[in-house]
Order: structure tokens, then sequence, then C-alpha cells
């Protein structure tokens, strides 16, 4: 079992000067759980090598098990810091695709060719496709074989208004994701409260809403494969 984890590269929150990149527990939670299923996890970014991480995604309450457990995992840390150019990396390779999260794909990822050709190609492949909390922005200009959306009609979730609010982002990013997705017709769906566990599948197309969703999703990713 081989899958494909696709970092950002890229650093700065629009013209604040702010740093942002992926959020440390969209990481380090899937990882785990592909690691702890025997999958033969790598790693990507537009880049290569290693990603930009939001430092708030460092702070003490932002801590959880999976990153802790990071911390302590000397060659994760080092296979992170050396992930592979993203145009060099083939969807015939892998079994599965997930997407971290974190600020930072907004700006690269959602515009990014490669990235686009490996979401509709794993996905005309029969094989499924988990992005969570931002992550779900990558599919934005993402099509189906006849040209339409790839997430139009399909039920899925991401980070929410009402969550980009509470980060007090929602002037700076580029574009939200819950906007964007219903508007490309989109049947988008969310947790009852902000920042609450939320996973939504649809067929091979798996998403999840925040942080606290990264577990779920990379587990709802395995349970598409095991289903084939």
């Amino acid at each position: 079992m081989k899958i494909l984890m696709v970092l950002t590269s890229h650093d700065r929150l629009g013209d604040t000067g702010r740093p942002t990149g992926f959020w440390l527990e969209e990481f380090a939670a899937p990882y785990y759980v592909f690691r702890d299923a025997d999958a033969q996890v790598t790693l990507a970014s537009p880049a290569g090598g290693q990603p930009p991480l939001d430092p708030s995604s460092e702070a003490p309450d932002a801590q959880t098990e999976a990153t802790r457990r990071f911390a302590q995992d000397p060659a994760a840390r080092a296979q992170l810091a050396s992930t592979r150019p993203l145009a060099q990396v083939s969807a015939a390779d892998f079994d599965a695709l997930f997407y971290p999260g974190g600020h930072g794909p907004l700006w690269d990822l959602a515009e990014n060719r490669d990235s686009l050709d490996l979401i509709e190609a794993m996905l005309a492949a029969g094989r499924p496709v988990a992005a969570v909390c931002h992550a779900p922005g990558v599919l934005r200009h993402a099509k189906t074989s006849s040209g339409a959306p790839l997430v139009a009609a399909r039920q899925v979730t991401g980070f929410s208004n009402a969550e980009e609010a509470a980060v007090q982002l929602t002037e700076v990013v580029p574009f939200l994701v819950e906007d964007e997705l219903k508007r490309l017709g989109a049947d988008y769906r969310a947790a009852s409260q902000p920042f609450a566990e939320h996973v939504v599948r649809d067929g091979l197309l798996i998403t999840g809403q925040n942080p606290a969703s990264s577990a779920g999703a990379a587990q709802a990713l395995l349970a598409a494969l095991a289903r084939g």
C-alpha cells in the first residue's frame, strides 16, 4: 500500500508578512495512521525539500499525541525535510493521495497544475483522494473527464467560514474554502459546532473539516482502500 502525502511550499499569509505553511497535526496524525497500517508513505511538495510549518501549529495548546510522537521521531523529521518535488511524482506509482492542510495550500497547491493532474488521474483510476481542513481548496480547479468541476454535486467539507472568522483570517486568505466549494456546486457539509471533528466521504473523495478531523480522514482513506 503506497500513499502519497502532498504538502504546501507556501510560507506567507498574503501581504501580512506573517508566516504560514502546513498545520503540524494535519500532517502528523494521518502520517502515523498510515505508518501504523504498514503503508509506504511518500512525501512531496511543489518545491521539494523542507515544507514550511505554520508556527502556530507548534503552540502548546495545538499539540496532540501524534505531534508529540513526531517530535520524538528523527526518521520522520528527516523524511519531512526531504520531500520530493511534486513535478517528479506520478499518480501511477501510488494507491492513494492525501493532502494535509494549513493555510499554505490556498496559495500554491490550489493553483498547481502538477497537483491537479495528480488528483484527476488518481480519481479517474479509481484510487481515493483525501484532503483535510484548508486542503479541500486544492480541488477548486480539478475537473472530471467531462470538464465539470470535480466537486460538483458531491458531498464535501473543509474549513468553514465560521472557523476562518474565528482565526481572524477571513480578509487575508485568497478564497474561503466553504464559499468556493459551494460556488463550484458541491454539497458542502459542516459539523454542528466549529472545530468539531467532521469527515465526509463521497465515493473515492474524502474530506475533513479541520485539524480534529485529520486522523478520521486518514482512517476513511484506508477504509476506501480496503474496499477496493
